[in-house]
């Protein structure tokens, strides 16, 4: 009886990650000749139920004259192509003792001792128990306890094993089903993003080497930060801490405003005076406005838009301001309304000075100077105004 193996570290990690028909195990256990079973002794003919149709038992060959190793290799791949990992799992299910089970009652070693034996980690091994583990509270496959070591059992069909199996120990955690049900919205394997997230390090050399790499990124974070108030506020952190960012927001931010006071003209056909007064744009403004705005739409996502919005800005505003000045009555309320607004600006500030701390230290010759030249200048404005209104 050829005894049971377990797979080498390189092979079960390269069997997990190809279709059955690709993997072919070290070696595995004899088996009963039954469908899904491989019978150690058998001859090929013996590995299926039945000679493939459209073929002859007579082979162009005589297996007779094939050396043993081939033909124990040909019986592997036969038996890993029927049942895929089932028959890594079978071994690690009928050799590894299940959690409780005192060592007494069994001839069974612990995880880490098969894990030893295979030249694996024990970590892989316990992810073939965790998948027979499952299948068995499926009823698929026997409980462990009901295996000893050595024992056959018919195995599922190898279409079945990536349901039970998680090749990666983060597939099974709740952050490993958030990035695997993330993979699939985005049809995308979960083994990929996965293998991803389990090495930042290798993402992080990624986006620092390749810009279509950084790009993707860039993007997924910017979905990302709708949803997670903690990334956003870290990012602004980070963004607030570097200068040049600092710079390069303002600069994006001013970009902004100014694509969207001429937005606002070309859409809305309204505009808004430096003193602050909403009216409706001539048609000529409102032209230059949504020639302006058309330019700006049609530029590459990786151009920068800041030129384009600086010009597009000063000719509206440009054009703003003829359209005032040529208006006598428009003229008039532009020139009140900027009066009131320094007026208001000029008594918040002066409502903000206290004399709650008026002590001898605190005021100075220069600060009360200062108030007698205000007050002369109030005055004089005063007396301006009223000869105007009289």
């Amino acid at each position: 009886m050829t005894s049971a193996i377990a797979p080498t570290e390189a092979t079960e990690s390269a069997a997990a990650d190809v279709t059955p028909e690709e993997a072919v195990p070290a070696q595995a256990g004899p088996a009963e000749a039954e469908a899904n079973i491989w019978v150690p002794g058998g001859t090929p003919d013996e590995m299926t139920d039945e000679t493939p149709e459209g073929t002859s038992e007579d082979t162009s060959e005589d297996t007779s004259e094939v050396s043993e190793p081939i033909a124990e290799d040909a019986r592997a791949f036969g038996v890993y192509a029927r049942t895929g990992g089932w028959a890594f799992a079978l071994m690690v299910a009928r050799s590894v003792r299940p959690g409780g089970q005192a060592v007494g009652e069994t001839p069974k070693i612990s995880a880490r001792r098969f894990s030893e034996l295979a030249g694996c980690s024990a970590e892989r091994v316990m992810r073939y128990y965790k998948a027979w583990d499952k299948a068995a509270d499926d009823g698929l496959v026997p409980h462990f306890e009901a295996l000893t070591p050595g024992q056959d059992v018919e195995l599922p069909d190898s279409d079945v094993w990536l349901s039970y199996y998680a090749s990666r120990s983060i597939a099974v955690s709740p952050r490993g089903h958030a990035i695997s049900a993330a993979a699939e919205a985005e049809g995308i394997r979960p083994t990929k993003a996965l293998e991803v997230a389990e090495n930042p390090t290798a993402l992080r050399a990624a986006i620092l080497a390749d810009p279509g790499t950084a790009e993707a990124a860039r993007k997924a974070l910017m979905d990302r930060l709708e949803e997670d108030p903690a990334l956003r506020t870290e990012l602004v952190r980070d963004i607030v801490r570097a200068d040049d960012l600092k710079k390069a927001v303002a600069a994006e931010a001013k970009a902004g405003d100014r694509v969207e006071y001429v937005r606002q003209i070309a859409e809305n056909g309204q505009i808004k005076t430096p003193a602050g007064q909403k009216i409706e744009a001539p048609r000529e403004l409102r032209e230059e406005a949504e020639r302006h705005l058309s330019l700006i739409d049609e530029l590459d996502d990786g151009e920068e838009a800041g030129e384009w919005a600086r010009e597009a800005y000063d000719s509206v505003r440009e054009l703003v301001t003829k359209t005032v000045e040529s208006d006598p009555d428009l003229r008039v309320k532009e020139r009140r309304a900027k009066f009131y607004n320094s007026l208001q600006k000029a008594t918040k500030v002066f409502e903000e000075l206290t004399l709650d701390d008026a002590e001898d230290d605190v005021y100075e010759d220069d600060m009360l100077k200062r108030l007698e030249d205000l007050q002369q200048a109030i005055a004089s404005c005063i007396s301006a105004i009223q000869a105007k209104v009289q």
